[in-house]
């Protein structure tokens, strides 16, 4: 009877589950199934029992409702990447010489070929001789206008090439100024002074070989300014044009004796020599003054062209040398202001440079 009953119940539970199957009722928690057909679960005995479709559990299948095993890999541990370390330059850095933490600096000029003096080009240098940079400007003077030649760093205890010039470009360079910044980029130091420096080029030198001599500096010869030594700016001696201008404002010096004068002038090849230069004139000039002596080479020159003023066509050639140029701009200044009929021109290049002038007598 009980096994009756038992049948009895499992086909009323079985055809309930159908008609619901038929209606195609589905939960739409189950996203395993892909049929309307009802859930058929096997037990642990291998018995067959339906279950409601809300009472199943989904797990991921693939095509063939086997579980999927996992694919992914275990990630490897990150390695962290050490981190490259820059390389910095590695600064060479002269050793300093002792002792040369005091300023020396020179201005040369070494020609290129010493024999042949006369046509030879130049080159300009700039001695460091100190243990600090030197930041330099290089300059030269036309009138109050200055132009820049030369600008850089000149390194601790080396020279630095300015510029190369033929003989051609003397004239422009009869005033130079050279402007200096001392410093040590890479360790405490002490302060030096900035320094402007002029400086009276006298070019005739550069026609005379002996003017250039051996140094520590240039295996040839050189023609060497001091620009500064023991960290004190060196300072020419020249005249200036105050100078020129008081001389020509004052009376004329009272007469020198006579036995302190020299002959004053030569002939040779009918042209009359006259060596202004103060020490062909005088033997002594203790006690006299820049204009002093300037206003007695001036009186020796007008006394010279009154003398041969009758002589038409007379050359006199006025030796004044190049050195500042003073003495040739006050007897141009004469000759324009009160000989004006008479001519007058650089005398021969060969035999006097640029230190003289020739006059001739109209």
């Amino acid at each position: 009877m009980c096994f009756l009953l038992f049948f009895f119940l499992y086909y009323i539970i079985i055809f309930f589950f159908f008609f619901q199957a038929e209606n195609c009722i589905r939960d739409i928690g189950v996203t395993g199934v892909h049929t309307c057909a009802l859930p058929i679960l096997e037990g642990e005995d291998g018995f067959e029992i339906p279950m409601l479709i809300r009472e199943c559990v989904v797990i991921q299948t693939d095509d063939y409702n086997i579980p999927l095993k996992s694919t992914a890999k275990p990630s490897a541990p990150e390695v962290e990447e050490e981190e490259e370390e820059e390389e910095k330059p590695i600064t060479y850095r002269a050793p300093e010489i002792r002792g040369n933490d005091v300023l020396n600096v020179f201005l040369a000029y070494v020609p290129q070929d010493v024999k042949s003096i006369s046509s030879t080009a130049f080159d300009a240098y700039l001695v460091n001789d100190s243990n600090y940079f030197i930041d330099y400007l290089y300059l030269s003077a036309e009138g109050k206008s200055w132009t820049l030649r030369s600008r850089g760093t000149v390194k601790p205890n080396m020279k630095m090439h300015l510029e190369e010039f033929e003989k051609s470009a003397l004239n422009g360079m009869e005033r130079v100024a050279v402007q200096l910044l001392a410093y040590k980029d890479d360790r405490t130091f002490l302060l030096k002074q900035a320094v402007n420096q002029e400086l009276r080029i006298d070019t005739v030198k550069f026609y005379k070989l002996h003017t250039f001599q051996s140094s520590d500096f240039f295996e040839e010869p050189a023609l060497i300014y001091e620009i500064v030594k023991d960290d004190e700016a060196v300072k020419q001696v020249y005249v200036s044009a105050d100078d020129i201008k008081n001389a020509l404002l004052q009376k004329n010096v009272q007469d020198v004796p006579a036995k302190l004068q020299k002959k004053q002038h030569v002939v040779k090849n009918e042209i009359v020599e006259v060596d202004l230069h103060i020490h062909e004139l005088l033997d002594d000039t203790t006690g006299m003054g820049n204009a002093e002596m300037l206003n007695y080479q001036l009186d020796v020159f007008r006394k010279t062209l009154e003398e041969y003023k009758q002589k038409k066509g007379q050359r006199i050639v006025f030796i004044h040398g190049k050195g500042d140029g003073v003495l040739r701009r006050a007897i141009l200044d004469e000759l324009k202001r009160k000989y004006k009929t008479y001519q007058w021109q650089d005398a021969s290049f060969r035999e006097y440079g640029f230190g003289a002038t020739m006059v001739t007598i109209h």
